[in-house]
């Protein structure tokens, strides 16, 4: 046996044993907190319930999922149209919980990814982008690739697929959402906010359209293997709801795009926005997981709902800036 293969053997080893000890703390946690009676947060959700009007209570799954909807959209809506800190600050905030939320799946898949430099990286991408520009993001590319090698090199259980998933996390989550960053930044208030607000329309569009009529007429399954509701017949209604909002961005004031760009860049957008939901479907089928999370209740996780958000974010990026349609400098 090479000292490779010995090395290999060890870390499957103590992997399974911390698996093991991690299940023996759980069941010990729950037996303690079942002889200990209700907890604090149980407490506080039972006066919650009680405090809750009636006609609020026992709520079906589709008043669950419209409500905490309504509340996300708010709060995007919100967040983007006060100001750039503002949308900043939302940025980064959803940055960090998507990339926690990614790596806990891949641990899930015996992946053993340094969640800190990677979240931290994620959440500083937004904001490198905004004080520094395009060279911000390459500043954090550089620190965080520095970072996972010192990692790698003295922590003996890491392996060179942890290093990656490390990387392409904070990535995945962070380096592309700051795409919206320069989209916000590129025209003045409120236009700027409007603009982003319009890029998250056209994706609540594309999926809202993909739902309803694959609902009712789709037949063809698109990727039965990764995401088995979707249907040709639901894509082709995407990318037309997609490309229906952009061709609304003509009427922004600032916007130098005409109809024809702006409808090929729904038709691109709106392709990006079905690969980013078909890349973390296959995420979450490799790992185990039905959703990536539970923070929003009849959703799942909040990476469930950015999962089109993060290619569509650099796409439009790049192609108004490329096309000229909003002003850019490095």
């Amino acid at each position: 046996m090479t000292r490779k293969d010995a090395d290999m053997r060890d870390a499957a080893e103590e992997w399974k044993r911390s698996a093991e000890r991690k299940a023996s703390l759980k069941a010990a946690r729950a037996t303690d907190e079942e002889n200990a009676g209700p907890t604090r947060s149980t407490r506080i959700k039972d006066f919650a319930y009680k405090k809750t009007p009636q006609k609020l209570k026992n709520a079906t799954d589709l008043q669950v999922r419209f409500r905490t909807g309504a509340i996300y959209v708010t709060l995007c809506i919100v967040c983007i149209l006060v100001s750039d800190i503002s949308t900043l600050v939302f940025l980064c905030a959803t940055a960090g919980i998507c990339a926690g939320e990614f790596y806990y799946m891949l641990r899930a898949d015996a992946k053993l990814p340094n969640e800190m430099l990677g979240i931290i990286a994620a959440m500083l991408y937004p904001v490198s982008v905004y004080f520094l520009g395009v060279v911000g993001a390459l500043y954090v590319s550089i620190a965080l690739l520095l970072s996972l090698i010192v990692w790698y090199v003295f922590w003996l259980r890491a392996r060179v697929p942890d290093v990656g998933v490390s990387f392409f996390g904070a990535a995945y989550t962070g380096l592309l959402l700051s795409g919206i960053v320069v989209v916000r930044t590129a025209l003045p208030d409120p236009w700027g906010g409007v603009l982003v607000i319009g890029i998250f329309l056209s994706i609540w569009a594309n999926d809202s359209f993909a739902y309803l009529v694959g609902s009712k007429i789709g037949k063809h399954k698109m990727a039965p293997r990764v995401s088995p509701k979707k249907s040709w017949e639901g894509f082709f209604a995407g990318i037309v709801g997609s490309m229906v909002i952009w061709g609304l961005f003509t009427l922004i004031p600032g916007l130098n795009l005409n109809l024809p760009e702006a409808l090929g860049f729904g038709l691109v957008c709106g392709l990006m926005g079905v690969l980013g939901d078909l890349a973390e479907s296959r995420i979450k089928r490799n790992s185990g997981f039905k959703d990536s999370g539970t923070i929003m209740p009849g959703h799942g996780g909040l990476l469930d709902r950015c999962d089109s958000l993060f290619l569509v974010a650099a796409s439009s990026a790049i192609l108004l800036v490329i096309s000229g349609a909003i002003p850019f400098s490095v």
